[in-house]
C-alpha cells in the first residue's frame, strides 16, 4: 500500500483533517476505561503516536503519563508539549523504554504500517509489565463495514483488505505470549454534516492513506455521491438522526 512521508506540510494536514475532536471520542474514553483499569500516574506507551491526540487524551482522561513514540520528526514536532507526555523517536519494533517499564500499550491505526508484526509484539512484550494490556485501535481486513469512508468511497476497501486481520494480529501477538481478551467496534464522530465531509474531501485525500489510494475517477465518483446526498437533504424535512455521521474502528485488547 502507498505510504505517506510526513514532512511539515503533510503532518499539519494530518492534524487539521484527521485528528478527531475530543468530544467526538467520548465512546473511546469509555471503551478504553473498561479494559485499561486506569490509575493516576500509570505509564502508557503510545506507539505510532502521530500528532499526539490520543497521548493528550490519555493524560486528561486517566491521569496517565504517556511515552509518545513516533518515527516521523514532523509528526513529533506537533505533539503537545506538556509534562505528562514524553516524546521519543522510535517505532513498534524498537521502543525507547526499559524492560517492564509500561502499564499499557496503545496502538492507534498503526498495525498496518508495521512491516514485522511478530517482532513488534515481542518488543511490546519486553516493555510491558506482566499482565499489562495492549490496546489496538484499527480497521482490520474483513471488518470495515462500519467505516464511513467505505460508504462513500467503496474502492478504499481494496486497501483495507491488505491490512492485518484480527486473526493475523492475534497470531502475531500470540507468539509473544499475548492472548485476545476483547474485540468491539467503537464509534467516533469528527464531522457535523455530510456537507462538511464533502468540503474536506480534497484535504483528506492529501492526508489519508486510504484516500490517496484512489484513482482520480474513483475519487470523483465518491465526491459525486456525497454531493448528491448533500443536495438531497432538506434541513426542514430530513431528521438529522437519519444521516449516519459516525465511523467505527475496532478496539482489540490483548493481554
Amino acid at each position: 500500500m502507498a505510504r505517506i512521508t510526513y514532512d511539515a506540510t503533510t503532518a499539519n494536514s494530518f492534524r487539521a483533517v484527521r485528528e478527531i475532536p475530543r468530544d467526538g471520542l467520548a465512546a473511546w474514553e469509555g471503551a478504553v476505561r473498561r479494559h485499561l483499569d486506569p490509575s493516576p500516574g500509570m505509564t502508557v506507551v503510545d506507539i505510532g503516536a502521530g500528532t499526539g491526540a490520543f497521548a493528550a487524551a490519555f493524560c486528561d482522561w486517566f491521569g496517565a503519563r504517556v511515552v509518545a513514540v513516533e518515527p516521523s520528526e514532523a509528526m513529533r514536532a506537533l505533539i503537545p508539549a506538556r509534562p505528562d507526555i514524553q516524546v521519543r523517536a522510535g517505532h513498534a519494533a524498537a521502543l525507547p523504554l526499559p524492560d517492564a517499564g509500561a502499564d499499557a500499550a496503545w496502538l492507534s491505526t498503526v498495525t498496518h504500517h508495521v512491516p514485522d508484526l511478530p517482532a513488534a509484539a515481542r518488543e511490546i512484550r519486553r516493555v510491558l509489565r506482566p499482565g499489562a494490556p495492549v490496546l489496538v485501535r484499527n480497521a482490520f481486513a474483513g471488518r470495515y463495514e462500519r467505516l464511513r469512508i467505505v460508504r462513500w468511497f467503496p474502492e478504499t476497501a481494496r486497501v483495507l483488505d491488505t491490512y492485518p486481520s484480527v486473526e493475523e494480529t492475534c497470531a502475531a501477538f500470540a507468539e509473544a505470549g499475548f492472548a485476545p481478551a476483547a474485540l468491539e467496534p467503537v464509534p467516533q464522530t469528527d464531522i457535523a454534516s455530510l456537507a462538511e465531509l464533502l468540503e474536506r474531501a480534497d484535504a483528506l485525500r492529501d492526508a489519508d492513506t486510504l484516500m490517496r489510494s484512489l484513482s482520480e475517477q474513483e475519487f470523483t465518483r465518491g465526491k459525486e455521491r456525497l454531493r448528491e446526498a448533500v443536495g438531497a437533504q432538506d434541513p426542514a424535512a430530513v431528521d438529522p438522526a437519519a444521516v449516519d455521521l459516525t465511523s467505527s474502528l475496532d478496539l482489540l485488547v490483548l493481554r
